[in-house]
């Protein structure tokens, strides 16, 4: 067993630091000494989908979770990782089952609204959000996603209320922030979407996305260096799966650039 603490503390520290090949070779190892470790998968589940393998990552998680059904942490996790790679359903069963577990976990309500939500069931969506608020009326994860609903329904200013009471309970939160940037910008506020954005990345500065919408802001504002600039920044920093497609149109704006200036 003290082998097996060894490599999870070279793979804890390694996942601290971003090096995903050692901490997945750190955790195979402590796998090989402990097969029947749930905790272990989790770890090594993690790893591998922060490293850009979403698939092996859900194979993990998946085999943790037949030696421990139960687990929260674990379910969460891996329903996160079936949306990440656009696998609804399966994302959908699997907040199902922790809230067969406990009909109380408001996470879960508000994860299962996202996943209708990007599958455009918009009704669906804002009744497991109502559902999440019911549990928790003060969740800011619950009252930003309304505030998605809200807006996406053409409802400004339903939308700007639930961002707003978000931001009350929780200023410091950087994604109520970019939440008021984008219904700015959508609205033709620039002024207003900077200023958002700006604070979203004070709060986050690896705001991947406050860095998509400051270049857009930028190439309206006919500021190509700046632009550029943001464009970049959201390259470096945003690398999941599920943002292939944007990345790639990204990367043709910053080529478009690149040879203008």
């Amino acid at each position: 067993m003290q082998e097996v603490e060894q490599y999870l503390i070279q793979g804890r520290e390694a996942l601290e630091i971003g090096d995903y090949p050692q901490a997945i070779a750190s955790f195979r190892k402590a796998l090989k000494e402990a097969p029947e470790t749930a905790e272990i998968f989790a770890l090594l589940g993690e790893a591998l989908a922060e490293g850009g393998k979403l698939s092996e990552g859900i194979q993990a998680y998946e085999k943790g979770l037949a030696l421990a059904p139960e687990n929260l942490d674990m379910l969460y996790d891996l329903a996160d990782l079936y949306f990440e790679g656009q696998q609804a359903e399966k994302a959908l069963e699997t907040y199902r089952r922790i809230l067969d577990l406990d009909e109380k976990e408001a996470d879960a309500w508000v994860s299962m609204g996202l996943v209708h939500f990007s599958q455009e069931r918009l009704e669906q969506a804002t009744e497991c959000y109502r559902r999440a608020l019911a549990i928790e009326p003060e969740s800011t994860f619950a009252l930003n996603s309304m505030g998605d609903a809200a807006y996406a329904a053409g409802d400004n200013s339903q939308a700007l209320k639930y961002y707003r009471q978000a931001l009350d309970l929780d200023p410091e939160d950087p994604q109520g922030h970019y939440n008021l940037a984008e219904m700015y910008y959508d609205t033709d506020d620039l002024s207003g979407a900077e200023t958002e954005c700006r604070e979203a990345l004070r709060l986050d500065p690896g705001f991947a996305y406050a860095y998509l919408t400051l270049g857009n802001i930028y190439l309206d504002q006919e500021e190509p260096h700046k632009a550029l600039h943001s464009f970049q920044e959201f390259l470096l920093r945003e690398r999941s799966d599920s943002s292939r497609e944007i990345r790639t149109e990204v990367a043709a704006l910053v080529e478009g650039l690149e040879a203008e200036l």
